[in-house]
């Protein structure tokens, strides 16, 4: 005897069965992001403890959940050393069932974790770092560079200073792989424009006495002294600047400068100062009432690299939801083919060689009579399309784009 099974029977364990695929696709039945930053050295105040809060954010609006499956942050402090950052890993990677780690500040950092991670297999999105050969010739299939780096953060500021007649430039100049890549990239704009450099002086990282090499700077005579460092070395340089004179004669001209270095210095000493950021909370409605909740959070309205964190996170987690899984190779597809669209990103592409290309801001520093509130520290003075903020993909070193 034929026994007939209902048609509803049949769809309801179809449907079941394809759930309880999509939930096997999850690797340990959790989603895993981490986040490896330098919670208490130089880069502290732009990446740090608010980059844990951007994160938390990103995974609370996400609803804590994707694929039915917990998602969860977790997060460790580089120390900026290499080696550490690499243990911690291969150790998420290897036994932590991490799927993707985040932020990756500074270079030394990003590039020992890029490595890992290509060898494992798994994604690493550098935020907070800037150096041009995370997406040039040390670029990895299975790596992205999210919101900034050093020729960004150049060519406002250098296309600015040049466009006024600041033809001749000296640097003081950050002694590691990003601090040489940012001299580089400002040098090309300012050859490019009819300029010279005339010397560059280095020096380490953490530096507190810019005395002897701004006596090199002032010496040097150019109209131009480019800071082509980061964090508590920029913030030190341009207030021994100050107080050394050099400003009298000589313009300063922070390559990357964060609205907590601004805060930091106070408009009195920074007045005046141009920069390139790919994020300011000022904006728009929709950017202030993001960085109103923020501020609940962290006391201090976000850097670039902090509402970046947000902005990657929030890009990963959908791109695992429309990939229907975890894995590495589906969820970097969906990366990679979807637009970048959130409220700190809201027209963004990923290039094949992991560039993350959006529109970037030139900004200039207030006055203290200007500023009509706390954190209100800022002029736009213009937008410069993604197109034009980032190394065209024609004069790319990355291996992974087509010629």
């Amino acid at each position: 005897m034929n026994t007939r099974i209902p048609a509803l029977s049949v769809a309801a364990s179809l449907a079941l069965s394809l759930a309880s695929v999509a939930h096997a696709q999850v690797s340990a039945d959790v989603v895993k992001v981490g986040l490896l930053i330098d919670m208490s050295g130089s880069y502290s105040d732009l990446a740090g403890p608010g980059s844990v809060v951007a994160g938390r954010m990103a995974v609370e609006d996400f609803g804590g959940k994707v694929l039915g499956k917990p998602i969860e942050l977790v997060v460790a402090d580089s120390q900026n050393k290499a080696d550490i950052a690499s243990t911690k890993a291969r150790e998420w990677f290897d036994t932590g069932n991490v799927d993707a780690i985040l932020d990756l500040v500074p270079t030394n950092v990003a590039l020992a974790v890029m490595d890992v991670a290509a060898q494992k297999n798994k994604i690493a999105v550098v935020v907070g770092s800037a150096s041009t050969p995370i997406t040039n010739e040390k670029c990895t299939p299975t790596s992205m560079h999210w919101m900034y780096d050093t020729y960004s953060s150049s060519i406002g500021v250098g296309r600015a200073l040049a466009k006024k007649g600041n033809d001749s430039w000296f640097f003081i100049t950050a002694d590691y792989a990003f601090g040489k890549a940012l001299e580089k990239d400002v040098s090309d704009v300012v050859t490019a424009s009819g300029g010279k450099v005339v010397g560059a002086v280095r020096h380490p990282l953490n530096t507190q006495d810019f005395s002897s090499v701004l006596l090199q700077a002032q010496s040097s005579k150019a109209k131009v002294v480019g800071l082509a460092n980061a964090g508590g070395d920029a913030v030190n340089a341009i207030k021994q600047a100050s107080e050394f004179g050099l400003t009298r004669n000589q313009i300063v001209a922070p390559l990357l400068l964060f609205i907590s270095d601004v805060h930091s210095l106070g408009l009195p000493a920074s007045q005046g100062l141009f920069l390139t950021e790919g994020f300011y909370w000022d904006q728009n409605e929709q950017t202030r009432a993001w960085s109103k909740r923020f501020f609940e959070k962290h006391k201090r309205m976000p850097t670039m690299a902090q509402a970046g964190v947000y902005s990657a996170v929030t890009h990963y987690l959908k791109s695992v939801k429309a990939a229907g899984t975890d894995s590495t190779d589906a969820v970097l597809k969906k990366m990679r083919e979807t637009p970048v669209h959130d409220v700190v990103i809201p027209n963004g592409k990923i290039r094949e060689d992991g560039r993350l290309v959006h529109d970037m801001l030139l900004l200039q520093v207030k006055k203290p009579g200007e500023s009509k509130a706390p954190w209100d520290y800022y002029h736009v003075r213009d937008v410069i399309p993604g197109d034009q903020a980032f190394k065209p993909l024609s004069q790319s070193t990355c291996p992974l784009v087509k010629k």
